[in-house]
This record gives C-alpha cells, sequence and structure tokens, in this order.
C-alpha cells in the first residue's frame, strides 16, 4: 500500500512510505489528508452536501433545471446569480422548505428526504435568512433555545442552555449579552444571534442569504472572521451574495446560476468580478457607474431642525440638510438609527414634532403622502413587497398605486383600466421588466424585476423630488447597474434625490453629498470626493462623533 500525502513531498522522498505514515500519525499538526490507493490515485472527498439534478416548476417558470451542486467540510461556496435565477428555490429545496420535482440530495453520501426545515435541521443544516427569523420582544437566550428549549426534571433548564450559548460564543469568539432583548441590538448582532441559534441546534452546514446587506465594513469584517473560524472548524458554508467584491474575498468555490440553470463553477482563483458578472447575466456587465456632476439647481428638500419623538423617545433629533435640483444626497447609516422615520416624515406619513419641512419652497409639515405626491414627489419605498406593490394584484392596478390622482387615469370619475394598462406596458418596456404580460400578480415576478418594475413607475410620472430609500436591496448585479443609471440619468435631467441606504458601496457610487445619520442626527457631512467606505463606516457605528 502506498500513502499519497502531497503535503509533505519532501518527506516522501526521503523516507520510505510507511515511515512517512507513522511521522504523520505522531505530528501535532491539525491539517494533514491521507489518501490511499494501490496505484497510487487519489480518492475523491464525499461531499457535506451533494445536490443531484434538482428540478423545480412552478407555474409558467422553471425555477431549478437540472442542478447540481457540492459542499465540503471546510469550505465557502459561493451561490451568485441574476434575481429570479433560482437561487432562493435552491436553498429552500435544501432547507426543507419546497420539495422537488426532480433530483436527490445527499448528506455525507447518504440520500435523504427533505420534507420540512424541522428535518434539515435534524440533518445538520441551518439557514440565516436575509430577513431575520427572531422574535424582537424576547432576549437573545430566549431567542436562540426558542424550539429547542433544554428540559430537566420537566422544567426549563436555561442554566444549562446558557452554559452551552456561552461555550460556543467563546469557541467562535462570538460575544453577546444573553439578556439583551433583540429589539436593542443592531443589526450585525441580530446576524449573530442567528448563526448562534444554528451552531446551538449542531449545524454542520450554514445557508446564509445576502448577510451583508445591511452591515457596516467593521460589522462585514467581523462577519468574516466568524465565517472563517467556522470553517477551520470543518463547517461547510454556502454563502449567497450579490456583492461580487465579498465573495472574491471570502469564497473557496463559486458557482453561478443563470434562469435556473448552473452556467459556471470555478474555484476562486479562477474567478474576477467581470467574469462573475457576465455569467450571471450573459453579458459584460459596466461594473463602475459613470456619475458625472452636474450644475446644481435650486432647494428642491428642506430639512431645519426637525425633532420627532415617539413615547417621549426621540427618534429624529435637529436633522437639518437640504436636497438640491441635479443632486443625490445619500444618508448613510446603521438600520435603527432613524432612517425609517426620516423617509415617513419627508414622505407625510407622520408629521414632525418640532422643526419645518419645504419641499419646492413650501412648508408641508400637515400635508400628507397624497398632498405630497401632487407636489412632485415620488416615492420608491424601503420594503417593495409591503410598502411599493399590491403584491397579488395584476401589473396595470400596481402602476397606479400613489397615483391613481392623475387625470389620464380618470375617466368619468372611474379607473380607466384601458390607460393604466398601457402605461403598465410602458413601464414594462422601458425599464427592461421581464413579465409575460402586466396580467399577472406582482408576486409572480422575481425581487429584482418587481423593484424595476417600482423604480419604473415612479421614474414614469416624472417627480421633482425623488425619495429612493434601499433602492437595489435585494437586487442583482445587472438590475443594480440598470437602476443606478435610471437614478443617476434623473439627477442629470435636474431632479433632486433623497437617497437612503445603509449598503456604502451604494451611497459612494451614487451621491454627491453624503450625511451620516446616528442616533437620530445627522452627525457629519460629506461631498463625494471626501468619503470613504472606512470613515463613513465609523461614523455609522459612532465611533466617531461630531
Amino acid at each position: 500500500m502506498l500513502y499519497h500525502v502531497p503535503s509533505y513531498a519532501r518527506a516522501r522522498k526521503s523516507f520510505s512510505s510507511w515511515f512517512v505514515f507513522i511521522w504523520l500519525i505522531c505530528s501535532k499538526r491539525k491539517k494533514w489528508v491521507i489518501k490511499m490507493s494501490k496505484v497510487d490515485t487519489v480518492k475523491e472527498r464525499i461531499p457535506l452536501i451533494e445536490l443531484k439534478g434538482i428540478t423545480k416548476a412552478f407555474p409558467g417558470v422553471v425555477a431549478n433545471d437540472d442542478i447540481h451542486l457540492t459542499l465540503y467540510e471546510g469550505e465557502i461556496h459561493a451561490l451568485v446569480g441574476e434575481n429570479g435565477a433560482g437561487k432562493t428555490t435552491l436553498m429552500k429545496i435544501l432547507y426543507g422548505e419546497y420539495r422537488a420535482d426532480k433530483g436527490e440530495i445527499l448528506v455525507r453520501g447518504n440520500p435523504v428526504r427533505i420534507t420540512n426545515p424541522s428535518v434539515a435541521v435534524a440533518l445538520g443544516i441551518g439557514m440565516v435568512h436575509q430577513h431575520f427569523m427572531l422574535v424582537p420582544g424576547l432576549t437573545v437566550l430566549e431567542n436562540i433555545i426558542l424550539g429547542s428549549e433544554p428540559v430537566k426534571n420537566a422544567v426549563l433548564d436555561t442554566k444549562s442552555a446558557r452554559q452551552k450559548i456561552e461555550d460556543i460564543m467563546q469557541k467562535n469568539a462570538m460575544p453577546v449579552d444573553l439578556d439583551a432583548y433583540v429589539e436593542d441590538l443592531p443589526v450585525g448582532l441580530q446576524q449573530r444571534v442567528e448563526i448562534l441559534k444554528l451552531l446551538y441546534r449542531g449545524a454542520e452546514t450554514l445557508v446564509l442569504d445576502e448577510p451583508t446587506a445591511v452591515l457596516t465594513p467593521q460589522e462585514t469584517t467581523e462577519l468574516f472572521k466568524t465565517l472563517k473560524a467556522l470553517k477551520e472548524q470543518g463547517r461547510g458554508i454556502i454563502f449567497i451574495s450579490h456583492k461580487l467584491n465579498e465573495v472574491l474575498e471570502i469564497a473557496d468555490r463559486i458557482t453561478v446560476i443563470r434562469r435556473g440553470r448552473v452556467v459556471g463553477e470555478m474555484p476562486i482563483e479562477e474567478a474576477s468580478k467581470e467574469k462573475i458578472a457576465e455569467m450571471m447575466v450573459g453579458k459584460p456587465v459596466v461594473l463602475e457607474v459613470e456619475n458625472p456632476r452636474v450644475e446644481v439647481g435650486e432647494d428642491c428638500l428642506v430639512l431645519k431642525d426637525v425633532v420627532y419623538e415617539e413615547n417621549g423617545v426621540k427618534k429624529l433629533d435637529g436633522i437639518s440638510f437640504s436636497v438640491h435640483a441635479g443632486e443625490i444626497y445619500g444618508v448613510a447609516g446603521v438600520e435603527g438609527n432613524g432612517q425609517e422615520e426620516l423617509l415617513k416624515i419627508v414622505s407625510g406619513e407622520i408629521y414632525p414634532s418640532a422643526g419645518e419641512i419645504r419641499i419646492t419652497d413650501k412648508v408641508v409639515n400637515r400635508i400628507p403622502p397624497l398632498g405630497r405626491r401632487q407636489l412632485g414627489v415620488g416615492h420608491i419605498p424601503a420594503d417593495r413587497q409591503a410598502q411599493g406593490l399590491f403584491i397579488d394584484m395584476p401589473l396595470y392596478i400596481n402602476v397606479v398605486v400613489g397615483w391613481h390622482w392623475r387625470q389620464e387615469f380618470q375617466k368619468r370619475g372611474i379607473l380607466d383600466y384601458k390607460a393604466m394598462r398601457s402605461t403598465a406596458s410602458t413601464v414594462v418596456k422601458n425599464f427592461d421588466v421581464r413579465t409575460p404580460s402586466v396580467e399577472v400578480p406582482a408576486s409572480a415576478l422575481s425581487g429584482g424585476n418587481q423593484q424595476k418594475f417600482v423604480v419604473g413607475r415612479e421614474i414614469s410620472f416624472d417627480p421633482t423630488l425623488l425619495l429612493a430609500a434601499y433602492p437595489t436591496r435585494g437586487v442583482d448585479v445587472g438590475a443594480t447597474e440598470f437602476i443606478y443609471k435610471q437614478l443617476i440619468d434623473e439627477k442629470v435631467r435636474g431632479k433632486a434625490i433623497l437617497l437612503i441606504s445603509a449598503d456604502l458601496e451604494e451611497i459612494l457610487a451614487l451621491s454627491d453629498r453624503i450625511g451620516v445619520l446616528y442616533r437620530g442626527k445627522i452627525i457629519k457631512e460629506f461631498r463625494r470626493e471626501e468619503a470613504t467606505p472606512e470613515i463613513i463606516g465609523l461614523y455609522m457605528l459612532g465611533v466617531k462623533e461630531e
């Protein structure tokens, strides 16, 4: 029997195979692999997870078409693709939320039937969804053990649970206050709680869906430290992301899916942003957007000493800034620092407790959303499904959401469905919304196409001021490029745009000026050329404050 040990080739040349074997056994090194063959061939590793021929169809669309994917111990495998490419469907099949029409799943080489998430968890598979599955009003400890509560003598044994979690946190350098309420934690720590939930349940395979979407650069760095530590422990990680820089930084292998099929797989050494993006979209993608400065015009939006109190707590504390015609003003901040309240204040959903808001030189403190729409305010909301669309209604109905009052949609006092269908068709065509028709419900579209429809609708009505909250959240690289271009084109046309985002790449790519929002205050303002991700990230975390 000949023992092939690539990591120790020099030793193999100097000693007989037998002595090399004995030396390896006695070595204190942690990383070694013994691969044996009578003819000196390498025995294939058994994947931790293997998806073979996975096929899943929904009415009118094949979401997954004969997909093969492997994940090994101690590997971070990135899964990338356009919105609607089939990534989420595939992972929901792995996690037991969907059942495949064809194909099989193997865990450590053994075929399994994953009929629901509980089965997946029992098999060592855990998933951190893009929208966290935490109960805000419970403590960290309560959230982690929820559904897997330890019982001793018919009594909840929180002492043993606490010790187990503390051991996990110490081993993985993931400290969290177990007695803190989740609703009081920043987003980065909430995500840490989600990961701790999986580790507490013994997960060997972790699926992370867009895990850095709302993190600061500093929080992303901490997350990547955690993922690398878990990888070193032998866990397998599937990393779903649209941020190609991060994929290149963290992944060992990349699989690209386009329109339900695998179009490529490569080790990280062979990958580049340009190559991945082209495989995702099927054509070359411009990754660096051209964002010219233009001569700014009059103030379209002015906030002066705006305060908003809720239950005696100041959510906004003396906010002052302006947005000019021909300018994109970006508001950067970790979620939960007043972005939601700021957007609602400007859109008219809530009214300020003090201060003044002016839109096109008109004081609007007590004017509701419809009145502000009539003043020329367009609104791309933070949550397209909850705030931007009637998700179960057809596109031709959704095209008038917020704009139903316009004369072109009125005919003898009732809605003109012909005009609505015509407008919806124009939006679909001009903004590259992929849909079989305007008759289908918004729910039939992928997240990226839903977002392009909302963006297209708001821009099509030629607003003077456009409120854009997280305009590319959960959107792939191709759709992101398209939306960026639309926003920049609007700026060049002389529109004023208020951009609210936690994505610093987005803020830096689009904004002419940047205000950092922290605990309800704009604590620092930058011009584009003055800003870097690192310095803005520090202000976002409150490390620097002025």
